[in-house]
């Protein structure tokens, strides 16, 4: 019988990340949610937030899966401030699978992302795993700033330019590369086919995923 994942996305366009990865897969069907809402609701508070989040989980459960993925790394620092347990349905946090990738390097890196907003919650969550897994880490995060506006507005080529663009700028640093959303992974994808020099994201670890079903 097929496993059934729910994978939850404040944005539509990941949707197409989470599909390739499974694609071959006859064994998972996948289930998309997406809510772009909720991250707009920010100034309104986290208690009022919460709520919001316990509900789309509760309702998510309702549907029969198996498990629940959430691909935004925003959801998943509001979910820290939910009280979840009640949900019978195991949630598999797609960041935690990509930090999972840096803490296992120990030279240098340059995580790039294009959304500032998602920063601070990004590497505040990756040292706290880096620390509790008891690894050392040796990361320097940039920002292409200017960027993130042009794939809300339906740019994307433009907006993979750009991306391909600066991962070939900091190639030069030899440093090891890594970009940071989901929303730049097509961009990495395509730097690697070019120039065979290999670009960490969070698609990669996705495959582990399945052992957790």
């Amino acid at each position: 019988m097929k496993k059934k994942l729910g994978c939850l996305h404040a944005h539509h366009s990941n949707i197409e990340y989470i599909e390739q990865v499974f694609q071959k897969n006859k064994e998972i069907e996948l289930v998309h949610f997406v809510d772009p809402g909720l991250i707009h609701q920010v100034s309104k508070g986290v208690t009022e937030l919460t709520y919001k989040i316990v509900e789309q989980m509760q309702w998510m459960e309702s549907c029969n899966l198996d498990a629940i993925l959430i691909t935004c790394t925003n959801y998943i620092v509001l979910l820290d401030d939910c009280d979840v347990r009640a949900l019978s349905v195991p949630i598999i946090k797609m960041d935690e699978l990509y930090f999972e990738l840096i803490c296992n390097e120990r030279q240098p890196q340059i995580i790039l992302f294009t959304n500032p907003a998602t920063v601070e919650g990004t590497m505040t969550r990756l040292h706290q795993y880096a620390n509790k897994q008891g690894k050392s880490i040796d990361v320097t995060v940039k920002v292409i700033e200017h960027t993130f506006d042009l794939i809300m507005q339906g740019k994307n080529k433009a907006y993979i330019e750009a991306i391909l663009q600066t991962l070939h700028q900091e190639a030069n640093e030899q440093r090891l590369l890594s970009v940071g959303q989901l929303s730049m992974v097509s961009a990495a994808q395509q730097f690697e086919e070019r120039t065979a020099i290999p670009i960490m994201h969070p698609l990669k670890a996705l495959g582990t995923v399945v052992e957790k079903l």
